[in-house]
């Protein structure tokens, strides 16, 4: 099992950067694949992007892809999401996920974390 407690969200202008982490806990944290998902209101949760265990392989949902980047340090136990030309669409709650698979289907990861509001003031 491994614990999630994600940072780094708030209030930012579109077209402007926020970077959200992620800081696991776990044995297994640098074994697992790990993913953004984010849930705008009243909206069903919907992938973001992943990054395989070793950080060489990454997916992204195709309307961040260029503009957002996934990343990981095994050795801080932290998982990054650089957030660049940010849209008013992307006002949701965002959730860290850890899994053993590398995947865009919310179900396939095991453990979540509370999840951090962002909101794009257009």
């Amino acid at each position: 099992q491994v614990q999630l407690v994600e940072s780094g969200g708030g209030l930012v202008q579109a077209g402007g950067s926020l970077r959200l982490s992620c800081a696991a806990s776990g044995r297994t944290f640098k074994f697992s694949a790990m993913a953004w998902f984010r849930a705008a209101l009243g909206k069903d949760r919907e992938f973001v992007a992943a990054i395989n265990w070793v950080g060489r392989t990454t997916y992204y949902e195709d309307s961040v892809r260029g503009r957002f980047t996934i990343s990981r340090d095994n050795a801080k136990n932290m998982v990054y999401l650089q957030m660049n030309s940010l849209k008013h669409e992307g006002t949701a709650v965002y959730y860290c996920a850890a899994g053993p698979q590398t995947t865009r289907d919310g179900p396939a990861y095991d453990d979540w974390g509370q999840g951090t509001q962002v909101t794009v003031s257009s």
